[in-house]
């Protein structure tokens, strides 16, 4: 049984093995991974040593005592939270050894094809077709559409539609794309912020093996759903420290700025900062009861928690800053690797917070799923639940 001794020691002869200092970033990642010490939950030979998710912890700080360098999560942050969990649980032995280090390295970036300009919050009713050649590879042909660094990505995760004659939930399969095939085509989406964070994606006769496809075939959403599990989790369950994030730069500014206060705004700061505490504390509860299984319908309530206190921070924030509040530094075009929600001005954090609430489920889908699975209040009518998708109206 591996525990935090044991970790201690490990990662100790990892840095006197790969001293920060004089190894090159890659190199060091990559004997990280192969050391176990990655997600140290994962079995071992995949970067982990079937240790409890708690004491990855323990890792992290010994690391960053010893200066080591990180693997930039920010920019890999599709990779390491949905398509690695994914892959661990429904990929073949194969597909672990080939896909999981180099993603946790950062050497290769993920994307994730699932959204389309039909089938958004409606997912299962997605139209892209995937059609099987003689018992081969799959021939891949559709749109995707709000697909976080596409531009950046060598893989993605891909679900498709491989039976139109069944009902919409039953008829899709589980891929992973290859992103440099010549039938991808990225196109970027310029977004409020003026940035193209997100793209669309067009799928033209892109060939997939079907050593690549994640799940039996027709079970794409049963596969999809740990993918949706994880994202949610991600996305609203980031560990952070007391007054970190959003409200901490919120506060930051409230103390450097006493000509700027008045008593409602101190009172509203106060209110936002006990919710973002409690989210916090909420955000760490759910970490632990991750510790002993797959991530569950709470994620659901996690990411909406951060949706709503990430859009009332930043609106505080501008209505604080009055007329320095609008500023924005530059409304060029540009292509990022990642957001920061606490690096830029107040502008940037207002408008980007927007997408909040759509991104990575909307908090409409997730109400419903917060009060189906969590609340267990009867689910809303769905006439379309046993029909073939081909016969949907579109």
């Amino acid at each position: 049984m591996t525990d935090a001794a044991e970790l201690r020691r490990r990662t100790a002869e990892l840095l006197a093995a790969h001293p920060p200092a004089t190894t090159e970033r890659l190199e060091f990642l990559r004997a990280r991974f192969d050391a176990g010490l990655a997600w140290v939950h994962f079995p071992e030979g995949l970067g982990g040593l079937d240790a409890p998710r708690s004491l990855q912890a323990v890792v992290d700080a010994e690391l960053a005592a010893g200066g080591a360098p990180g693997n930039d999560p920010g920019r890999i942050g599709i990779g390491l939270g949905m398509a690695a969990p994914t892959i661990l649980r429904f990929g073949t032995d194969e597909q672990k050894q080939r896909l999981l280090r180099p993603l946790w390295t950062g050497e290769e970036v993920w994307c994730q094809l699932f959204s389309e300009p039909g089938a958004g919050s409606d997912l299962a009713a997605l139209a892209t077709r995937a059609v099987r050649q003689g018992g081969g590879d799959w021939i891949v042909d559709g749109q995707k559409v709000w697909t976080s660094s596409a531009h950046l990505a060598r893989w993605a995760i891909l679900i498709a539609r491989t039976d139109p004659g069944l009902p919409k939930h039953r008829g899709i399969s589980y891929f992973v794309c290859d992103m440099t095939d010549p039938g991808v085509e990225v196109r970027p989406l310029r977004q409020i912020t003026g940035e193209a964070e997100f793209n669309e994606v067009f799928l033209t006769g892109v060939r997939i093996p079907d050593t690549q496809r994640l799940g039996e075939v027709g079970e794409g959403w049963k596969v999809a759903q740990t993918t949706l599990m994880n994202e949610r989790v991600a996305i609203g369950g980031a560990r952070i420290p007391r007054e970190g994030g959003m409200i901490g730069v919120a506060a930051a500014d409230w103390r450097a700025r006493p000509e700027l206060r008045t008593h409602d705004l101190h009172q509203r700061l106060l209110k936002l900062w006990v919710e973002a505490e409690v989210a916090r504390l909420t955000g760490e509860r759910l970490r632990q009861q991750l510790t002993k299984g797959q991530p569950g319908p709470e994620g659901s309530g996690m990411k909406l928690a951060f949706a709503r206190l990430a859009q009332e921070i930043s609106g505080w924030e501008v209505e604080f800053l009055a007329e320095d509040g609008l500023t924005y530094d530059d409304w060029t075009l540009r292509r990022p690797e990642g957001v920061d929600f606490t690096g830029r001005e107040a502008g940037y954090r207002y408008l980007r917070a927007k997408g909040n609430s759509i991104e990575g489920g909307t908090s409409e889908v997730l109400l419903n799923i917060v009060a189906e699975r969590v609340l267990g209040l009867p689910p809303e009518p769905r006439t379309d639940k046993d029909v073939a998708w081909k016969d949907l109206p579109r």
